[in-house]
């Protein structure tokens, strides 16, 4: 963070002032909309506070994979996943599947927290 209000706050007051001040006041046909972009800021403000690094170095450390782009990382786990390299049974089924866990815990925590039990 540079300075305040950061990136995350300026998001929490703009979101806060759509929603509480200029929501009231757009006719019916609009209001979707405007839900819709303060949906919008509270995803991109989750997005802003996680870090998705420990799970990714989980991944990384659990699959075998050199350090490099996370896309990269995606696509090579895909492949082993369809090759079966990660399969019951192989050695590193059980650490694969708990990095997968702790990433989509993660994800859904940022597009979609009230699925796992966490206020939105």
């Amino acid at each position: 963070m540079l300075e305040r209000p950061d990136g995350g706050n300026l998001l929490d007051t703009a979101r806060d002032v759509l929603l509480k001040e200029l929501l009231p006041h757009l006719p019916e046909a609009q209001r979707f909309h405007a839900r819709m972009v303060a949906n919008a800021m509270a995803v991109a403000r989750r997005e802003f506070v996680t870090d998705p690094a420990p799970a990714l170095a989980a991944l990384r450390t659990a699959t075998g994979a050199p350090a490099g782009a996370t896309d990269d990382l995606l696509q090579r786990l895909a492949g082993e996943i369809r090759t079966g390299t990660h399969d019951p049974g192989t050695a590193s089924h059980a650490t694969v599947a708990a990095a997968l866990l702790a990433l989509t815990r993660l994800r859904c925590g940022v597009s979609a927290p009230k699925a796992l039990g966490k206020a939105g």
